[in-house]
C-alpha cells in the first residue's frame, strides 16, 4: 500500500485544530513512504481545480460552493451539493485516472459520502473514516435541533457516510453504545483512534502578557473555538468566581459562534481578570503557553456523545496541567485522573469548578510545573502521536 487520498475540508493555510491535524497526518504518511494526496473543497478557488505541493503532500483544490460564515439553511444546501461538485471538477483533473490503494476521510463535514463511493469504486480498495463529530446526536443533545423533517435529513445522510466506511475511527470508548443502535446492515468495523498532534515549534508570540492588565498573574488558558458544543460561558463564570483572587488571571483565545458575546458580556459584568484575544497561527501556540499555568477544558455536560478535544492534546505537549468541565462519561475524567494531568469535573456547579481551579494553582505553587510536565509529555507522546495514529490508519485500511 503506498498511494493513499485523504479527502477533507480543513487543511493550511486555515488554522483550525482540524486543519493542524491533517496537516501534521498528512507530513506523517509522507515520512512513512507513503504517497499521499490530499483533497479539499475550495469556495474561493478561480479555477476548476487546483494542484500545489506542500512539503512533498500533493493538495487537490477543487471548486465548490462556500459552507463557512453563512446561514445555517445555505450552508446545509452547500454541504449537500459540495461532493457533487468536488465529483464534477475531480473528473476533470489530472487525478481522474489515479488508482488509490485506501481512501481516508475527516468528518465533520458529513457530506462527503458519495464523492467518498465514487473514489472507492474506482479503485476497489477500502475506506477509512476518521470520525471527529457525531452529528446531528450532539446538536438534538445541546437543544439546537429537534427530531423533526431537519433531524432525520441529517441522520439519512449520517447513515449513509457509515455505510460508506469499512471502519469507522471514533474518539472515545464511550461512543461505542452509539453506533450498537444503528441498524444491522452497518456492519463496520468501528474502533477508538485517537486524535493526534505533532511537536511544534516555538516561533515567539504576538501576545505579549506581560504587557497587559494580567502581568505577573498565574493564567489559565483557553486556546480554540469558542461555540455553544463548548458551553463556553462556564469562563465568565468562573472568572467572575475567581474574582477575588488577584493572582490569577484566564485569558482566551480564538473564535467562534461565542466569542464576540463573551467579551460582550464580559464588559457588561466588569470583569477585569480575563482577556479576549483573536485567533493566532498554529506555530505561536507554543509561546502562549510559555507564559501560562494551566489549560482549559470546557464541554457543554448535555453532550450525550464524547470526544477528547484536540486543544487536550496541546495543553499536555506543552507540559500544561488541565482543570476540565467535561460531559458525564467522557473518558478524559478517567485519563486526567490516571495519568495525574490534573483535575476535572462534571458537575455544572461553579463553586467545584473554582475549588478545583484554586487547588491545581495550589500544587502549582508548592511543587511548580515540573511536578506536571513528565507526566504531560508522557501521556502525549504514548497515545496521541501522529506515527500511532498513521499506523493505525493502515492497519484498518488493510485489514
Amino acid at each position: 500500500m503506498k498511494s493513499i487520498v485523504l479527502v477533507a475540508d480543513a487543511f493550511p493555510p486555515l488554522r483550525s485544530s482540524a486543519a493542524v491535524q491533517l496537516y501534521d497526518l498528512s507530513l506523517e504518511f509522507v515520512r512513512q513512504g507513503y504517497q499521499i494526496t490530499v483533497v479539499l473543497p475550495d469556495a474561493q478557488a478561480l479555477a476548476a481545480w487546483r494542484i500545489e505541493d506542500v512539503e512533498g503532500v500533493r493538495v487537490c483544490r477543487l471548486s465548490s460552493p462556500p459552507t463557512k460564515d453563512i446561514g445555517y439553511i445555505k450552508r446545509t444546501i452547500n454541504e449537500f451539493l459540495s461532493p457533487f461538485f468536488m465529483l464534477y471538477h475531480y473528473r476533470r483533473s489530472p487525478l481522474a485516472h489515479e488508482k488509490w490503494d485506501g481512501v481516508i476521510w475527516y468528518s465533520p463535514s458529513i457530506f462527503f459520502g458519495p464523492f467518498i463511493r465514487y473514489l472507492k469504486k474506482q479503485s476497489q480498495c477500502r475506506s477509512y473514516l476518521i470520525l471527529r463529530d457525531i452529528f446531528p446526536q450532539w446538536a438534538v443533545d445541546l437543544g439546537l435541533m429537534k427530531k423533526g423533517l431537519p433531524y432525520l435529513f441529517f441522520k439519512w445522510i449520517e447513515g449513509y457516510q457509515y455505510r460508506t466506511a469499512n471502519v469507522i475511527g471514533v474518539q472515545s470508548q464511550a461512543n461505542f453504545p452509539y453506533f450498537e443502535k444503528m441498524p444491522l446492515s452497518l456492519n463496520r468495523r468501528i474502533e477508538v483512534l485517537q486524535n493526534w498532534l505533532s511537536p511544534s515549534e516555538n516561533s515567539g508570540c504576538s501576545i505579549d502578557l506581560a504587557s497587559t492588565l494580567l502581568a505577573g498573574r498565574k493564567i489559565l488558558v483557553y486556546a480554540g473555538n469558542m461555540g455553544v458544543a463548548q458551553g463556553s460561558s462556564v469562563f465568565l463564570d468562573l472568572a467572575q468566581a475567581l474574582g477575588h483572587r488577584q493572582d490569577i488571571g484566564l485569558v482566551l483565545v480564538g473564535r467562534g459562534s461565542d466569542a464576540h458575546a463573551l467579551k460582550c458580556e464580559a464588559s457588561d459584568r466588569r470583569l477585569s481578570n480575563i482577556l479576549f484575544f483573536d485567533e493566532i497561527p498554529s506555530n505561536q501556540i507554543s509561546g502562549l503557553y510559555d507564559q501560562c499555568h494551566v489549560g482549559l477544558v470546557v464541554l457543554d455536560s448535555r453532550h450525550q456523545t464524547h470526544n477528547i478535544p484536540g486543544k487536550f492534546l496541546s495543553y499536555m505537549q506543552a507540559g500544561l496541567p488541565v482543570l476540565a468541565k467535561l460531559n458525564l462519561g467522557n473518558d478524559l475524567i478517567n485519563l486526567i485522573i490516571d495519568e495525574r494531568v490534573g483535575y476535572s469535573t462534571t458537575s455544572d456547579s461553579i463553586d467545584q469548578l473554582r475549588a478545583l481551579a484554586e487547588k491545581l494553582l495550589e500544587d502549582l505553587d508548592q511543587e511548580g510545573l515540573v511536578a506536571y510536565r513528565p507526566q504531560c509529555q508522557n501521556l502525549m507522546s504514548r497515545l496521541f502521536s501522529p506515527d500511532r495514529t498513521t499506523r493505525q490508519i493502515v492497519a484498518g485500511l488493510r485489514s
